[in-house]
């Protein structure tokens, strides 16, 4: 199989964002949970400053640099090595993923960031599906969603909405959607479904829009650049491990996600 495309070399929004980051050490994936993400860089069962910081700069370099996945894996076994990190799953799947994630978030965040400041004449985001016999068919059913930028539907629904998720949030004028034969859609109904989500032992149930992926459902773009829960907590807390551990599920059973009001429709 051919090496993936790289990422391309980003805004400064996006950089700024995976740059700005505190490296904070976790042992599992959701040992911080949601909107903390655009806070805080982690790779699961990272535990070590100097192992964290390594790959927070790989990460950043790649997205500098738009390399490609093949070179982040070169930089991903010199990390392993110099640190001795024993991790789980394959090679080529745990450095995919911690590649993939990063670019994405980054890159979300970013556009996040300049849909914001053209929005005055730019109102509405569109949802935009890659539409191929992988994309999921609640994403695919987004495809063509118009709706205002501050809608609170992009609050837990603008992309990436999973692991592995290609979809992206176009702006649009008026202009955009005319030329397109596009209207303003009417609220999407939102359907939430109670997950259980573990975390070694313990468990907890969350409540999860349809088609979202535990974890996934905020906006990075929001979270990264100061709108996000995690930035007043980290104002008043610090940055430690047991900070995020108090805003995770296992402390905060069924957190409320933003589109209650939606999903009562």
């Amino acid at each position: 199989m051919p090496d993936p495309k790289p990422f391309g070399v980003q805004p400064l929004d996006a950089i700024v964002f995976l740059k700005n980051k505190l490296r904070v050490p976790t042992e599992r994936w959701n040992s911080i949970w949601q909107d903390m993400h655009g806070a805080a860089f982690m790779v699961a069962g990272a535990q070590k400053a100097a192992l964290l910081e390594d790959f927070h700069n790989a990460v950043t370099s790649a997205l500098e640099n738009g390399s490609t996945l093949a070179k982040f894996r070169e930089d991903f076994d010199q990390i392993v090595a110099k640190h001795g990190w024993d991790y789980n799953g394959t090679r080529n799947w745990r450095s995919k993923i911690i590649y993939q994630t990063n670019m994405s978030m980054a890159r979300s965040a970013g556009r996040w960031a300049a849909i914001q400041r053209v929005k005055e004449h730019r109102p509405y985001i569109m949802y935009d599906a890659v539409n191929d016999a992988r994309t999921r068919p609640q994403h695919k059913a987004w495809d063509n969603l118009v709706l205002p930028v501050d809608h609170p539907f992009w609050e837990t629904h603008y992309p990436p909405n999973g692991w592995n998720c290609r979809c992206d949030a176009l702006s649009m004028s008026e202009h955009d959607l005319k030329k397109r034969g596009l209207k303003v859609s009417e609220d999407p109904k939102i359907i939430m479904e109670d997950r259980e989500v573990k975390r070694g032992e313990q468990s907890a149930t969350i409540r999860v829009p349809q088609g979202i992926h535990s974890g996934f459902a905020y906006n990075p773009g929001i979270a990264g650049f100061g709108y996000g829960s995690q930035q007043r907590a980290l104002a008043k807390f610090g940055n430690t491990d047991r900070f995020y551990e108090v805003f995770t599920p296992w402390d905060q059973p069924n957190p409320e996600p933003k589109l209650a009001k939606l999903a009562k429709k």
